[in-house]
């Protein structure tokens, strides 16, 4: 399937002003589609709006490609054309090309040409404005204004390297949906960029309009089998392997914690989505566990959101460790969640500045564990413990960024000693409080 979508080369040059919405995933393709429709990029027709895709899989000749994920059709047609940057980078990749400063100017007479821009003024709406290929693109129209949206739990952490000031001052906002309400994103507050809340209606909406989709597509048949098992619980993949955190058996092992955990808390029919770059063989296990177990596993691997799965077989329960997809659940689908194996990637989740820290801590705080024998609930948004944590961790992990959060660290700190999240050699680098020894 070609992804590049181009009207009649004889049609006269379209004068308005132009948006390119950088994607790389369906979710977050999701959360754009429900910008726009609530509005947050002005009416339909002020501008041409372009799909830029782009694949940043180590190998994305392998991965799962987004135009062939359930529902990606009906979020294209709200763009007038859909471009590749991989196409536009080949043969380099797209998380580690950029251009030169001086190659800037040439790269966007290219791009300009290539995707017939003219001369008239570009917006930029991207994801992950800290590495590439946001940044790159950022560089390459170095005079337009950005707009940030975040792709899950990571906007409420802080912002993972700094940005060049070239970049930094043309940030207009921040766009996030409301994952974990009364929590505020850190993302890009260094810089005094605004966050703004992408309407829950809006995001439902498009979520709705994802699983009718599924009922049209060739993964329908695979979602009907599932539902007609009547099942009860989901069971999250995340493939911490990959990013070197757990060991495959490690990985393995924590999924069968989680099957383990559900049919412990009454669960006999399951369902498992692994993650899309997980390897077939890491499903063994859960199904010698499951008949162990007496209860009934049927794995969804297939192009799918987790949510479609919500939207369609509406679980009682979504098990994880920290994916955004459980915080999805709870907000938009009111599904009980839990926790499980929290405690071991707090502690080997290195370096301390990883991105992945904030929502590892986010769910840590909020979800309930699994094998703690507590009831799965539904979050009823940020305790009064959440924002104070948060703040300490996001600014023991970028403290030149966040030095005004200093002083609220350290109060922490004393108040909670011995967390998990804040490792004694950490705060022994940022002169915090130390726990007192035993």
């Amino acid at each position: 399937m070609a992804l590049t979508h181009r009207p009649d080369a004889h049609a006269p040059a379209d004068t308005r002003p132009v948006q390119i919405f950088q994607v790389s995933t369906l979710y977050g393709a999701a959360t754009v589609a429900a910008a726009l429709d609530a509005g947050r990029f002005g009416a339909p027709g002020e501008a041409r709006r372009l799909l830029l895709v782009s694949n940043n899989a180590e190998i994305p000749e392998t991965a799962v490609r987004l135009e062939t994920m359930t529902g990606y059709g009906r979020i294209a047609t709200r763009f007038d054309e859909v471009v590749d940057w991989n196409q536009a980078v080949h043969p380099y990749h797209p998380s580690t090309w950029a251009p030169r400063p001086e190659e800037s100017p040439l790269w966007q007479r290219v791009l300009r040409m290539a995707w017939r821009l003219g001369t008239v003024p570009v917006e930029l709406i991207v994801e992950s404005i800290q590495v590439n290929p946001a940044k790159a693109l950022a560089a390459v129209f170095a005079e337009s204004p950005v707009h940030v949206y975040a792709d899950g739990l990571m906007s409420y952490g802080p912002t993972r390297d700094e940005l060049p000031h070239s970049i930094a001052c043309r940030i207009r906002r921040v766009l996030h949906l409301d994952l974990v309400p009364g929590l505020r994103p850190l993302l890009l507050t260094e810089y005094g960029v605004g966050a703004e809340l992408v309407p829950d209606d809006a995001f439902r909406a498009v979520l709705r309009e994802i699983a009718a989709a599924s009922e049209d597509s060739a993964e329908n048949a695979a979602l009907t089998t599932v539902a007609a098992a009547a099942p009860s619980a989901l069971l999250l993949g995340q493939y911490l392997a990959a990013l070197g955190i757990l060991t495959a058996e490690e990985e393995e092992e924590l999924h069968v914690r989680m099957l383990r955990g559900a049919a412990a808390a009454g669960h006999r029919s399951l369902v498992f989505k692994p993650h899309p770059t997980a390897p077939a063989s890491q499903t063994a296990a859960l199904y010698e566990e499951a008949e162990r177990a007496g209860v009934t596993l049927t794995v969804l691997d297939g192009p799918l959101l987790a949510e479609t799965f919500y939207a369609r077989c509406r679980p009682g329960l979504v098990v994880g460790c920290f994916s955004t997809a459980m915080l999805t659940a709870a907000a938009y689908f009111g599904v009980p969640v839990a926790r499980v194996g929290t405690d071991t990637v707090l502690g080997r989740l290195t370096p301390y500045e990883n991105s992945n820290r904030v929502p590892l801590t986010i769910v840590h705080h909020l979800v309930t564990d699994l094998e703690s024998g507590t009831e799965p609930t539904v979050p009823d948004g940020a305790p009064a413990s959440l924002a104070p944590l948060v703040r300490a961790v996001g600014y023991c992990m970028r403290p030149a960024a966040h030095p005004g959060l200093r002083a609220e660290a350290v109060r922490y700190v004393a108040e909670h000693p011995g967390e998990p999240h804040f490792p004694a050699e950490r705060l022994a680098e940022l002169t915090l409080p130390l726990p007192a020894r035993a």
